[in-house]
């Protein structure tokens, strides 16, 4: 990770809330943290199943270009998504997946975590919200921005049906993070 530019993916199957994860990061970034953001998204013709990855790159410094080769952080939802992105996660870099979906991966040189996103979401009674549970994980692992910032934004981008669900699984999410050593934006 370059001291201050972090490249993040999140990754997984449409209809898991990925893009809405990267642009509740990105925006938190810039809004809250006044950081530079650039956010990317591609995902299949399917709308819910198939793939889906959004990258977000976040710098104190100006942001030339939206593509980021190797990524610091590859925060992943499904198996095939750590299978194609997995070679783009950088020696060093940080692994964060949902076991419910993925196996853990046989790679050294990494930091891989395990963050049972979907069985919290279960808990709360909203599946959809497992995004928010790796989204405040990473929250309280980067420390970027604060927590309350995090649920500010999440607040003004989810819709009020949802909202006490997204919220709660946002705060589980940071309370996993309890001991784990963060990582420096810079």
């Amino acid at each position: 990770m370059e001291e201050s530019r972090l490249n993040v993916r999140f990754c997984g199957f449409g209809g898991q809330g990925i893009v809405l994860a990267s642009i509740i990061f990105g925006t938190t970034s810039v809004k809250k943290a006044g950081l530079n953001a650039v956010q990317m998204q591609s995902y299949g013709s399917e709308t819910r199943g198939g793939e889906c990855q959004a990258e977000i790159i976040v710098s104190k410094d100006s942001i030339e270009s939206p593509l980021a080769d190797n990524m610091d952080v590859l925060v992943v939802m499904s198996q095939p998504a750590l299978d194609k992105f997995m070679p783009t996660l950088r020696d060093g870099g940080v692994l964060i997946y949902d076991p419910a979906f993925v196996e853990p991966p046989n790679r050294e040189g990494i930091d891989s975590m395990a963050v049972p996103a979907t069985r919290i979401a279960d808990t709360i009674g909203v599946k959809l919200a497992a995004n928010m549970v790796m989204l405040g994980y990473l929250q309280g692992l980067l420390d970027i921005f604060s927590q309350e910032d995090l649920l500010d934004i999440i607040t003004e981008n989810v819709p009020q049906k949802y909202l006490d669900a997204n919220l709660q699984a946002a705060k589980n999410g940071m309370e996993l993070v309890v001991g784990k050593t963060g990582i420096n934006c810079g």
